[in-house]
């Protein structure tokens, strides 16, 4: 199995920055498709970024050209580096894999992702 934490979470005036760290552990060497999704309550989840084992990214348009998702050295960490940040950005975000590619068709389902964090809040004011 794998567990994912999530870290770096908090408040910051529109237009700041943060940056998110997802740490896997468990039987990470399966991971194939690692990403970000975010939630507001009342509202559906949102996919925002993935990267897949083999190097290729995706974003979701809303966040494209400033938020940016990598992978540590270690490949058991991956972030999200949320610049030029704004008030709609304000949810809880949370990491996922899975043990399949990421698909470029459907990666914002949150329904292909199996392995799941509890999520760390993001206020931005």
């Amino acid at each position: 199995d794998v567990q994912l934490v999530e870290s770096g979470g908090g408040s910051a005036q529109a237009g700041g920055s943060l940056r998110l760290s997802c740490a896997a552990s468990g039987y990470t060497q399966s991971n194939r498709c690692m990403g970000w999704f975010r939630q507001v309550p009342g509202k559906e989840s949102e996919g925002i970024a993935v990267f897949d084992r083999d190097g290729a990214t995706m974003y979701a348009d809303s966040v494209k050209g400033r938020f940016t998702i990598s992978k540590g050295t270690d490949k058991n960490t991956w972030y999200l580096q949320m610049n030029s940040l704004k008030p709609e950005d304000t949810a809880k975000y949370y990491c996922a894999a899975d043990r399949a590619s990421c698909s470029a068709r459907l990666w914002r389902s949150r329904d292909l992702y199996q392995f799941w964090g509890q999520g760390t809040q993001v206020t931005v004011s």
